[in-house]
């Protein structure tokens, strides 16, 4: 397995890991007309959070477990930062490593 794949996956397993800690973690998913959405980030029927779990993360696992091309460039952080402004939730370990997803996929360390 390439560096950046090993890279990618541990930061996938901190991204559930926070999710987990700071309660976000939903043990059902939502319906598959939900899970099916066309638009970025599945905005008009998932959460951010929700999309994380059973959009993003699913599909980045499969990438890694497989060893197939990653993305070039990713830019979810922003979206984070947006989604949790306000909240009053101590996101900013979570941001962080979606940060880290970000570099790592646009080939910074």
């Amino acid at each position: 397995m390439s560096d950046r794949h090993l890279q990618i996956a541990a930061v996938l397993m901190d991204i559930e890991k926070e999710l987990r800690e700071l309660m976000l973690w939903q043990d059902e998913p939502p319906s598959a007309e939900a899970l099916s959405s066309v638009q970025p980030f599945c905005i008009d029927t998932l959460t951010f959070v929700q999309w994380l779990q059973f959009i993003f993360l699913p599909r980045m696992y499969v990438l890694v477990d497989e060893e197939l091309d990653l993305p070039r460039k990713c830019g979810i952080a922003p979206m984070a930062q947006e989604y949790f402004n306000g909240m009053g939730l101590n996101s900013r370990v979570l941001i962080k490593r979606l940060e880290s997803i970000d570099r790592i996929l646009g080939g910074g360390r």
